[in-house]
């Protein structure tokens, strides 16, 4: 039987596990999904929920939830060593009827140097990507 490390923690009497930021990482019930879905902040769920109005006003559409991007494919370098693809995992991607575009939103509370970098090479690829 294989349980979770936040069972294990309960079990053993451990504290939960803080998250990176220590913010708090609500989850909301989706009655139009059926699924119960976790976000990484309060701000995020936010925002989340006026993009589910707007879906439904047909404002927008093709709202997608963790939206993956390539950077960098996989390759194996000359040592014949694989190296992994970079990606960058944006918050929100749909499509803006009133704007006409295709919009990547990313919630940020703070932004680290990881995320300035990959920033940077999507901008260079044309992508961009809109902080809220």
């Amino acid at each position: 039987m294989r349980i979770s490390a936040e069972e294990y923690r309960a079990l053993i009497g451990a504290p939960p596990k803080k998250s990176k930021y220590n913010n708090e990482k609500p989850e909301y019930y989706d009655r139009d999904l059926k699924q119960l879905i976790k976000f990484d902040s309060i701000k995020e769920l936010e925002y989340y929920l006026i993009l589910k109005d707007r879906d439904k006003k047909g404002e927008i559409r093709h709202l997608k939830r963790q939206y993956s991007i390539e950077i960098q494919p996989a390759f194996t370098d000359p040592q014949g060593h694989k190296i992994k693809a970079i990606t960058y995992k944006a918050d929100f991607y749909f499509y803006d009827k009133i704007l006409k575009s295709w919009r990547i939103i990313d919630v940020k509370g703070f932004k680290t140097e990881v995320y300035k970098l990959k920033k940077k090479l999507l901008a260079y690829k044309g992508i961009c990507i809109e902080e809220v």
